[in-house]
């Protein structure tokens, strides 16, 4: 059986980092996987790198919050 594993990532103003993020969680050698990326309203390019890479990759779900909810609240919207 393969089971579908889900890699969560919370994000805030990572434009330098979320690629190179994304793309490490992508080259994981378990292929059966599915990347959810929630921008917490980022004021830097970052939900557009996040856009980009969703759109290349079909196993990358994004969600933007409406607003700044905080890091934590951040984190359990990953898992929601």
């Amino acid at each position: 059986m393969n089971n579908l594993i889900s890699i969560l990532i919370p994000v805030y103003n990572r434009e330098n980092l979320i690629e190179e993020t994304v793309r490490s969680a992508l080259n994981q050698t378990y292929k059966n996987i599915e990347i959810i990326a929630v921008d917490n309203q980022s004021t830097d390019n970052t939900w557009k790198i996040l856009q980009k890479l969703a759109s290349q990759d079909e196993r990358i779900k994004i969600f933007q919050n409406e607003t700044n909810i905080g890091p934590v609240r951040n984190w359990k919207r990953c898992i929601d």
